[in-house]
């Protein structure tokens, strides 16, 4: 069985990119195994109503989630010899990775195991990397390098709202990281042209020392008014800048169950989803530093109490 990892720094957009891969038929037939860091899951909700999926929440594949995330490979091989047919056998498993995980602690994981090792064939480590924040995250975050590092080939997202200058030192610089990885450009799912790098500088690449990046969940108050939340939502990330590096949640609003996500300070448009037995809404986890939840959870109730 063939196994493709679709990994990236949070917010980088890898269910996007998988949703329109799936789409055109890019990967035939797959058991999607979904990897939150959180143990609130949204991304799993996307796809399980079209595609087999496996959840896998509460820990990254590459640290504290590999004992799960390796029994479930394991389970899948030997769902597929115990196939009485070719056409009952899963042949291929696409893993989307927490934001939060190593692509190359994963692979280290996938060969020290003697039976996956044997069964198991990781074809390809694609890292999507967004050509907005990704120069401040490389500038940054020894994850996102780490990553790029791991990678077969390389993704650039969000190419249109970057400065074409801006993404030649991107572009340069994922070059010096990863020189034998191949290098194409998507826009939500498209794929478009790479701009000129010829003359491009790569870009300095500093040592951080910050707090490490954890998941926190908060639970919504019952009845909240939707206007309301996104207000105080909007105030939470100012006030945190660039500590909260994402958002993800689904609420329940009287236009329907939407899908709540952002990155830093920007909040994304909310998009429509179906209902779903998979629903977890009125949670949002927010990940990143320095985050306090009881803080955050009286904060939000004090805005909120008037409106309830």
């Amino acid at each position: 069985m063939k196994l493709v990892l679709v990994g990236g720094y949070l917010g980088a957009g890898k269910s996007t990119w998988l949703r329109h891969q799936l789409y055109a038929g890019t990967f035939q037939a797959p058991h999607l195994i979904i990897n939150e860091a959180a143990e609130l899951a949204v991304d799993d909700a996307i796809f399980a109503d079209r595609y087999p999926v496996t959840l896998l929440s509460g820990g990254c594949a590459c640290c504290d989630g590999r004992d799960a995330f390796l029994t479930a490979l394991r389970q899948l091989c030997d769902q597929r010899s115990r196939a009485a047919g070719p056409q009952g056998r899963t042949s291929l498993a696409v893993l989307e990775t927490s934001g939060l995980a190593d692509p190359g602690a994963i692979a280290q994981a996938l060969r020290a195991d003697p039976m996956l090792a044997f069964h198991l064939a990781l074809s390809e480590t694609i890292v999507l990397v967004d050509a907005q924040n990704g120069a401040a995250q490389l500038a940054s975050e020894p994850l996102g390098r780490a990553q790029i590092e791991a990678a077969d080939r390389l993704v650039l997202t969000k190419t249109d709202l970057a400065a074409p200058d801006d993404t030649a030192r991107l572009i340069a610089t994922l070059r010096r990281l990863a020189p034998g990885a191949a290098i194409t450009a998507d826009i939500r799912g498209e794929a478009t042209a790479l701009p000129d790098t010829i003359d491009a500088a790569p870009l300095p690449l500093a040592k951080d020392d910050r707090a490490p990046i954890q998941p926190v969940q908060i639970t919504l108050p019952e009845g909240l008014d939707w206007a309301a939340f996104a207000v105080w939502l909007s105030a939470l990330l100012t006030a945190h800048g660039n500590d909260i590096v994402r958002v993800k949640g689904t609420v329940q609003t009287p236009a329907g169950r939407l899908l709540l996500q952002g990155i830093r300070t920007h909040v994304q448009p909310p998009e429509i989803l179906p209902d779903s037995d998979l629903a977890r809404d009125g949670t949002i986890v927010l990940i990143g530093r320095n985050i306090d939840a009881e803080r955050i959870t009286r904060s939000l109730a004090r805005f909120a109490a008037p409106l309830l």
